[in-house]
């Protein structure tokens, strides 16, 4: 049997340092990495045109275009977005460190360089970013209706199902410094204090039809996970889900489902996939004893029935 060879890391070293350059190059080719230089920013984003590297090793101070600047414009290619930056720096006071992870850095080593400390953590790193690409990858496969936001409200990543719901509403959100509008920002800060509301921010779809999100949690410093579901304007009645024995979402589909939508109308509404939404409904036909949506519907109306 024949195996494939296993495939090389690419690493991006900027530095205007020969000595750097050379004790790094040999570092990484040493540990099967394949290993590209530049000596300025300028130059590495001539390079990122042309290859993506798995993870960049970052002068934070060079000549002309410094280490802080060439990281923000690196990140804000949408292709170089989950690749890990590592500052490489002299300068260890904070004001520096901070400014460096704000850039988009993910973390930062001191000079004189400790080779052996440097490997470690490229392979922390490099093991995270194929962590969060596969978690994507699943997402985006599963049909949810998730993105993800800086804290100004700037979108940095969203699966295929939310962008062509934003797509729908703000054209500009193909654009990579397009930022939600405000309140998201404050509500983005009451959220982490677990104060926003219950609901999040309405935007408005053509149609007068909003977007709602959800918080989801904070996956990074300057990273929130959202949930975008359209929103139909009133509160989904669930009130019979205790009395038929179905699980509060469950209650919902089954509202939804009563007012004529489709499971495709109802994934959308909700924020979950159709699979989704199709599990929800098997477990709701066995609870009430039904085989069709038609029978679900006329139990689901009669007790709404009955509660008013």
């Amino acid at each position: 049997m024949i195996t494939e060879p296993k495939k090389r890391d690419v690493a991006l070293v900027v530095d205007d340092s020969p000595e750097t350059l050379r004790l790094l190059t040999d570092a990484l080719d040493g540990a099967d990495m394949t290993v590209m230089v530049a000596l300025d920013g300028a130059s590495a984003m001539r390079i990122v045109d042309q290859i993506t590297p798995d993870i960049v090793l970052l002068d934070a101070v060079m000549p002309g275009m410094d280490g802080f600047e060439t990281c923000k414009r690196l990140k804000r290619d949408a292709g170089l977005a989950n690749v890990p930056i590592i500052f490489m720096t002299g300068l260890a006071e904070t004001e520096h460190i901070v400014r460096g992870l704000e850039a988009g850095g993910v973390d930062y080593v001191t000079k004189p360089i400790v080779v052996q400390e440097m490997l470690a953590r490229i392979r922390v790193h490099l093991a995270n970013a194929r962590m969060t690409q596969s978690a994507r990858a699943a997402l985006d496969v599963s049909g949810r209706y998730l993105l993800a936001v800086s804290g100004r409200g700037k979108i940095l990543w969203a699966t295929p199902q939310a962008q062509k719901l934003l797509s729908a509403t703000f054209p500009a959100s193909a654009n990579d410094d397009f930022e939600l509008p405000e309140p998201l920002p404050q509500w983005l800060d009451q959220a982490q204090g677990g104060k926003a509301p219950s609901k999040a921010p309405s935007m408005l779809l053509p149609g007068e039809e909003p977007l709602r999100l959800h918080f989801m949690g904070k996956l990074a410093p300057n990273e929130f996970l959202l949930r975008l579901a359209r929103d139909a304007g009133v509160d989904t009645p669930v009130e019979f889900s205790s009395e038929l024995g179905l699980t509060t979402r469950e209650g919902e589909v089954l509202s939804w489902l009563a007012k004529g939508k489709t499971n495709r109308d109802i994934a959308q509404i909700l924020g979950l996939s159709p699979r989704t939404i199709d599990k929800h409904l098997e477990q709701i036909y066995s609870k009430l004893g039904v085989e069709n949506r038609t029978a679900a519907a006329a139990i689901a109306v009669h007790a709404r029935n009955r509660k008013t």
